[in-house]
């Protein structure tokens, strides 16, 4: 399915990079650097869900396709930053809403904005997802599927979540974390899937600077600095 808006704004000669992932595998880390590194406008696209699921949370009798293209049209970056966005009730009512169409359809509409036409002072966009090589930006200049084996994203999300004092057991996270492989890429709208002129990362054994310095030497031989 593909949702590019003909009418839309383009920013010439910008830097467009793109990265599919499954959950936990480094990739939000991986476009922080990459985006701070190049001077890009880092995108997450799974908060710009979050964002709408929040809303739906705190004005569900508001909450309808005209409202929510009303507030998606106001959207800044720094919105998606609200920490509420990271609870659990925020992301379970995300993956719910995500398969609407209609939502699909307006989220897609700010993060073809963000991906083709960042602000000036910005020298192009990273984007990370689970359809943005696929969808969302198919002619990206780099196009990344960073991926890792199934147990060294569990014990990452794991150790990232005792960090922030959940009680939770790996167990318990390696079984969400396989549960959300099997959403991601079984879904009918848009599933998680490497297209084939993405270069796949995988970041089972690498650090997180030795995989920054891997992405950086990939990008470096597709643009010119």
């Amino acid at each position: 399915m593909n949702y590019k808006n003909k009418n839309i704004t383009k920013r010439k000669n910008i830097i467009k990079v793109a990265i599919d992932s499954p959950a936990a595998a480094g990739a939000g880390t991986q476009a922080r650097l990459i985006s701070k590194h190049y001077n890009l406008l880092q995108l997450d696209t799974g908060r710009v869900y979050r964002y709408v699921a929040n809303i739906k949370i705190n004005e569900p009798y508001k909450f309808d396709y005209v409202y929510l293209k009303k507030k998606i049209s106001k959207l800044k970056i720094k919105d998606l930053k609200n920490k509420k966005l990271l609870s659990d009730k925020v992301a379970t009512v995300a993956s719910i809403i995500a398969k609407d169409k209609k939502i699909r359809k307006l989220v897609h509409a700010f993060q073809l904005k963000c991906a083709y036409c960042p602000p000036k002072k910005y020298a192009g966009s990273c984007l990370d997802g689970r359809d943005i090589c696929s969808v969302i930006v198919p002619d990206a200049d780099v196009k990344l599927f960073i991926t890792a084996n199934l147990k060294t994203r569990a014990l990452r999300r794991y150790k990232e979540l005792k960090a922030k004092n959940k009680n939770i057991s790996y167990r318990e996270v390696l079984k969400s974390v396989k549960k959300r492989d099997k959403s991601d890429t079984n879904r009918k709208i848009s599933p998680l899937k490497k297209t084939k002129d993405s270069i796949l990362l995988n970041t089972t054994n690498l650090s997180i600077r030795r995989c920054f310095l891997n992405i950086k030497k990939i990008i470096d031989k597709k643009i010119i600095i």
